[in-house]
């Protein structure tokens, strides 16, 4: 069994040092601050890099360079995304001169490290007339067929709308309006016609008025064959650390495989909606090879194992059928602890439901192709490992990488034919 832990922590140090030292600024929201009065900032969007394993984020606003409990002049926590837009009209004349720092969290609110150096607010964003898209799908090496939109909210609103259109040479055609909360939407829409997309997302205010849209955020669907693709739930279709969506890719294990796959994963997918989708979701895409993993949500809500083999071999001889080759992922362990814990209404998971883990796993590893990534992921009484979960359900950042590095590794090895070519972004 692979060891991780010291790998975690170097890794969470270093991004640690990185959010510490690089807070990546707009560079265009920097110019917009030149020649703006301080009396006319009503609000400034921060933005900074994602630190693994963070749940939360805590902001502070300082009055000076001073990293100093006098200095704090605002200080906001329960950010579930790495970038906040805050009211500051309050301040007005001295906005101008003050600095900002921030810290992630986790679960239970607790630091993870310290706080960012204090650094000036001159590079934030003024008076964001939108939202800000945050989804990163620009650098996946497909676009998922279901997408998750997420963005960074203007202060103090909890409700969006997102609209999703179509290019095309008579103009553009809008496809989707989504309803959404407060930080993202996901779509249960697949995406498989071609061509060219965008979203773009706004406010709705508690008075009902509405905000500008946001810039288009474009991706495409492509048209040709694509040679391998991933057939799941949520883990494989992504998100992580109780608030990452599936849009960002520190948490989608397709982003650590060193092949390029195309996400066909769908939350809170069982075995046989898998099965259901096959058709609809696998056959468009044409692949030669089929990445499969499913079961989780079999186990954790009483299907009893062998109804989980049944659809698994059903999607297996739809494969033969098709000319594609399937490839089996073992089904990772839950945290029935944390879950029913940290996930609000979900059901208490069977006693037994290790049996039934079990049970598929050994199908899955009799299969001609086959990886074991959940292993590595389970602790001594079979659990999932709490250092690899914030929620007891999703591997977090290090369990994702595991899976990624695993599944491309043995696809280089057993489909040479295929992969040789095949380039990441």
């Amino acid at each position: 069994m692979r060891n991780f832990g010291s790998c975690h922590k170097k890794i969470l140090a270093g991004l640690m040092c990185l959010l510490a030292g690089v807070m990546n600024p707009d560079p265009a929201a920097a110019e917009n601050t030149a020649g703006v009065e301080a009396s006319q900032i009503s609000e400034m969007r921060f933005q900074w890099e994602a630190v693994p394993g963070a749940v939360q984020y805590e902001f502070v606003l300082l009055k000076g360079p001073e990293n100093i409990k006098a200095n704090v002049l605002l200080r906001q926590r329960e950010i579930y995304t790495n970038g906040v837009d805050v009211e500051v009209s309050r301040f007005r004349n001295k906005i101008k001169d003050c600095y900002w720092k921030v810290c992630a969290m986790d679960f239970h609110g607790n630091y993870m490290g310290s706080f960012t150096e204090p650094q000036p607010v001159e590079g934030a964003e003024i008076n964001p007339p939108a939202p800000k898209p945050t989804t990163e799908f620009e650098k996946m090496d497909y676009m998922p067929m279901y997408p998750v939109y997420s963005w960074i909210p203007q202060a103090g609103v909890k409700e969006h709308e997102v609209e999703v259109y179509r290019q095309s040479p008579g103009g553009d055609v809008k496809i989707r309006s989504l309803e959404a909360g407060e930080y993202d939407v996901y779509e249960y829409y697949g995406y498989t016609h071609p061509g060219e997309y965008y979203w773009r997302v706004r406010s709705v205010y508690p008075s009902g008025g509405r905000s500008s849209w946001s810039e288009p955020s474009r991706f495409s669907i492509g048209g040709g064959p694509t040679p391998i693709a991933a057939l799941g739930d949520s883990i494989t279709h992504g998100g992580g650390a109780v608030s990452v969506p599936p849009g960002c890719i520190m948490y989608n294990w397709e982003t650590y495989s060193s092949v390029p796959i195309k996400n066909l994963g769908l939350s809170g997918n069982t075995t046989a909606a898998m099965l259901e989708r096959f058709e609809d979701d696998v056959l468009p895409w044409k692949p030669r090879v089929l990445v499969i993993m499913g079961g989780v949500n079999d186990f954790r809500d009483s299907t009893l194992g062998w109804s989980t083999v049944q659809n698994l071999a059903a999607i297996r001889d739809k494969c033969h059928a098709y000319g594609i080759i399937p490839v089996f992922l073992t089904a990772t362990p839950i945290n029935a602890y944390m879950m029913v814990h940290r996930i609000p209404g979900i059901a208490v998971p069977p006693s037994d439901w290790q049996v039934h883990q079990q049970y598929v796993n050994e199908w899955v590893l009799s299969q001609p192709y086959s990886i074991d990534v959940s292993s590595a992921l389970t602790d001594a009484e079979g659990n999932l490992r709490a250092e690899y979960t914030s929620d007891g359900l999703h591997p977090d950042y290090i369990g994702k990488k595991h899976i990624g590095e695993l599944v491309g590794t043995y696809l280089q090895q057993h489909f040479g034919w295929l992969t040789h070519g095949l380039s990441k972004k």
